[in-house]
């Protein structure tokens, strides 16, 4: 599975799994392949995640997940949150 494919994969099963919670703003982060593997992060922004204070402030917060995805038939492994630190 080429690089592009895989994200797509990735991007196509947050869009499903997160459906109900009214996402917007997905957009790629990070992918890294380890053996037959892609580790991809995908970012995206949930209602909650611009309260008032957030807002008005302009520091919105996003939300990460990593998502595990078989090279060799495209199968989800696993979802897991992300958290970046501020360095």
């Amino acid at each position: 599975m080429e690089v592009k494919q895989a994200v797509e994969v990735a991007k196509n099963h947050v869009i499903e799994l997160f459906s109900s919670e009214g996402i917007a703003n997905l957009g790629l982060e990070e992918v890294e392949k380890k053996g037959t593997y892609w580790n991809i992060t995908i970012g995206f922004s949930r209602p909650w995640d611009s309260n008032i204070g957030a807002v008005l402030s302009g520091a919105r917060s996003r939300t990460y997940k990593t998502i595990l995805v078989n090279d060799e038939d495209g199968r989800i492994l696993s979802v897991k949150s992300r958290i970046f630190s501020e360095e």
